[in-house]
């Protein structure tokens, strides 16, 4: 489908940009970019006459989306090579509540109506989207039942409906297996079980549910708090609850509680990312920027997004510290149509003592927005010379007097980076298996390694996982990963992964994993056995040859004697 002026358009010249240059190696200049199939869930209609029941409308978005996410990952992780239970599940993507708020605001739709069939095609065409689920759902006491259908847009055609009943203390599984349902409707061929998928699911207390929806969706803030609380309270592994109680206090500038709350929510979990984020925004503003900077740090290693390296910029700045330069002069690469990065990079460029360079960047910012009275002032005082002069050569100087503060960016579009990456993943997908499992292998292993080289280990590990898919046997795959679980401390895991790669085949990379391990575990000895295997392999290797070093040292303090007492 074509972009509209709703949808794709809010994707910014960064998620081109970024994402090429992340997940394309092999695009060719006349193809276009695969099409992901978007997907907006609609709060179900309440047909019951019991009281209370409202909140579950709302849910059904909740579970629904959650649940293709998952199967997205599933198939991703652990489908089978090129097939098309992958490529149907990996093409998903279901738009965000915050979006479709935004569509029905812009329609002039209230959030409670039930549109009839008109209204919902006009809908879908506004977002530009591929399908609508919509539902309704009714409760005799004893009974609960749903019914959902599916909206294809492409073809203007209403599925038949599904339907699932059971007792309201099995809502959630209800709801799972109308997912796995709609599912099949899109794609008849997924090879998932209905029993697997409903089962594969976290577990979620129902009133702590109800009380997280209800959170959600009250409009008054100390009545979202009470909600959010008490979710939390009831089952306080859930992380969308967590999640959102953090955001409401960070909406309500109450950063010391939304850096507690945020800092609740494992790095492991996939919105551990978001949470980083915003923990990043709340430390900055108490002025915490070293805590700050490790957020963003996190987030800028698993999801190449421009504001967070504006936002590093802006902290090395406030630090006093040269690595800004860098942040910016990456910002205004990947996204050279935003006047804050240039004017960031402009105050940067001055404080390093490049006058001239920094008012090119003025003059582009203010070609981009002309109206910036900030930016007209201070490239009016550049090309006067009316500033102090900068100390480029103190390494940690404090920020030089009169220059403007660096610009902070707050919005956090993950949802739109996923969904173009997701595209330009699935051309690329589709290409490689043309040509073979073995070059589709090498293309993913080769795009791992330079994403580790990157660090962007999100990526990288997603690209090893696919080529350990493709072809177990192939030990840079493993090896690949083992590197990627070493840098995300888990220990185990990297081990078992690089014992793998070596018993495949053995490779000097393998080996600096597992002397790494061993010499952090103070087992130098064993560590030593295992870069010199690295050195056999791989004489001239630079990270080998320093480890080495650094083993001696371990070696020959470990062999002093100890004082006499």
């Amino acid at each position: 489908m074509q972009a509209s002026a709703y949808n794709r358009s809010d994707l910014k010249p960064l998620f081109a940009v970024v994402i090429v240059c992340l997940l394309t190696a092999v695009c060719g200049a006349q193809a276009p970019i695969a099409a992901t199939e978007t997907v907006v869930v609609l709060p179900f209609e309440n047909t019951s006459k019991a009281p209370g029941l409202e909140w579950i409308g709302e849910s059904f978005p909740e579970i629904v989306g959650q649940q293709i996410g998952m199967q997205q990952m599933s198939a991703q992780g652990s489908g089978q090579p090129g097939s098309a239970q992958r490529m149907a599940a990996s093409s998903l993507f279901v738009v965000p509540r915050s979006q479709r708020v935004y569509a029905f605001d812009r329609l002039g739709i209230p959030a409670s109506a039930r549109p009839s069939l008109a209204t919902l095609l006009r809908l879908g065409e506004e977002m530009d989207v591929d399908f609508l689920v919509v539902g309704r759902y009714t409760y005799d006491g004893q009974l609960f039942t749903a019914t959902a259908q599916l909206l294809d847009m492409k073809n203007l055609r209403l599925s038949p409906e599904v339907k699932g009943s059971g007792p309201l203390t099995k809502l959630l599984e209800l709801e799972r297996g109308l997912t796995w349902d709609l599912l099949r409707l899109m794609n008849p061929n997924q090879l998932t079980s209905r029993n697997v998928f409903v089962a594969s699911g976290s577990f979620v207390r129902l009133d702590a549910l109800e009380k997280y929806i209800r959170g959600v969706i009250a409009t008054d803030r100390p009545e979202r708090l009470r909600n959010l609380r008490e979710a939390v309270r009831l089952n306080q592994a859930y992380t969308p609850a967590v999640l959102q109680l953090a955001r409401t206090y960070y909406g309500a500038r109450d950063y010391a509680n939304a850096i507690a709350w945020f800092g609740r929510i494992p790095l492991a979990d996939p919105a551990a990312r978001e949470a980083q984020f915003f923990l990043g925004m709340a430390a900055y503003y108490t002025g915490d920027y070293a805590r700050a900077q490790a957020a963003f740090d996190f987030v800028a290693t698993r999801m190449p997004l421009t504001e967070v390296y504006n936002n590093l910029g802006v902290i090395a700045g406030r630090r006093g510290l040269k690595t800004a330069t860098d942040h910016f002069e990456r910002a205004t690469q990947a996204d050279p149509g935003d006047a804050d990065y240039h004017f960031n990079y402009a105050v940067a460029l001055y404080r390093a003592g490049d006058a001239a360079a920094a008012a090119k960047q003025l003059r582009r910012a203010l070609e981009l927005r002309p109206a910036d009275a900030e930016a007209k002032g201070f490239l009016e005082r550049v090309s006067a010379g009316s500033l102090p002069t900068p100390q480029p050569d103190a390494a940690k100087a404090a920020p030089v007097p009169k220059l403007p503060l660096e610009r902070i960016k707050s919005n956090y579009d993950e949802a739109s980076f996923r969904q173009l990456a997701l595209e330009i993943e699935n051309l690329n997908e589709e290409r490689m298996t043309e040509r073979g499992p073995h070059s589709h292998t090498a293309f993913h292993v080769q795009h791992g390694r330079q994403m580790l080289a990157e660090n962007f280990l999100t990526v990288a590990e997603k690209d090893f996982r696919e080529a350990a898919v493709l072809e177990p046997a192939n030990a840079g795959a493993h090896a690949g990963l083992a590197r990627v679980y070493e840098l995300n401390g888990d220990a185990a895991r990297a081990r078992a992964e690089a014992q793998s790669a070596i018993r495949l085949q053995p490779g000097a990379d393998a080996f600096l994993v597992l002397a790494r391990l061993d010499l952090r575990d103070n087992k130098p000895e064993t560590a030593a056995e295992s870069v010199e295997k690295a050195l056999q392999l791989e004489p001239t290797d630079p990270a080998a040859q320093a480890l080495k070093t650094a083993i001696a040292a371990k070696l020959a303090e470990k062999a002093q004697p100890l004082p006499n007492r």
